[in-house]
């Protein structure tokens, strides 16, 4: 008997694969205007806020489901939102920055990168189906999708996926490493 991999899971670790891999090859090809340990004091403020935001508004979302569930490791471990994580993350990035003192812009380099990344992560959340409660609502637009509850849904996930896409592609080349703009402006 073989196990069977969660699309969610395999996509989420997909995903951290390439935006991390993205990074560094950004990094490496356009150098970095801030210096690597402070950068990585960055990335690990960023991950840590990314991981505590992530479940902490998936528990928020139904207060009551996670009372209920506050002994079941399983469940506590098992959703988080990406909406939180972006939050947590950019807040713990900003404190971060004014604890060491650094008022420099650090997001450039995770703009291409978060935007793949996200777009990778949500094709999980799409092969997962209902599942993974991120569908939208119900439709009779013809590409609407059946999850297999007989309902067709807007998919809400390859929105995300085609907007990530269209907004890293859109603000790839406005960076500061493919123009003159300096560190923080977009163009």
């Amino acid at each position: 008997m073989g196990h069977r991999l969660h699309p969610h899971t395999l996509f989420e670790g997909l995903a951290y694969l390439a935006a991390t891999a993205v990074f560094l090859l950004l990094r490496r090809r356009d150098g970095d205007a801030i210096a690597t340990p402070i950068r990585w004091t960055v990335v690990a403020a960023a991950v840590a806020g990314g991981t505590l935001g992530s479940k902490l508004l998936y528990w928020l979302e139904d207060p009551r489901a996670a009372l209920f569930h506050r002994n079941d490791i399983a469940y506590l471990m098992g959703g988080k939102t990406i909406v939180g994580a972006l939050i947590f993350g950019m807040v713990a990035v900003e404190l971060m920055k004014r604890y060491i003192g650094l008022q420099q812009s650090t997001g450039d380099l995770y703009a291409i990168p978060l935007a793949l990344g996200i777009a990778i992560g949500r094709m999980g959340c799409f092969l997962t189906g209902l599942e993974d409660n991120t569908y939208g609502i119900a439709t009779n637009l013809p590409w609407g999708v059946d999850f297999g509850d007989g309902i067709r849904r807007h998919p809400t996930q390859l929105y995300e996926i085609v907007f990530s896409s269209g907004a890293g592609s859109c603000v790839g080349p406005s960076l500061p490493f493919h123009s003159r703009a300096r560190s923080g402006q977009i163009r």
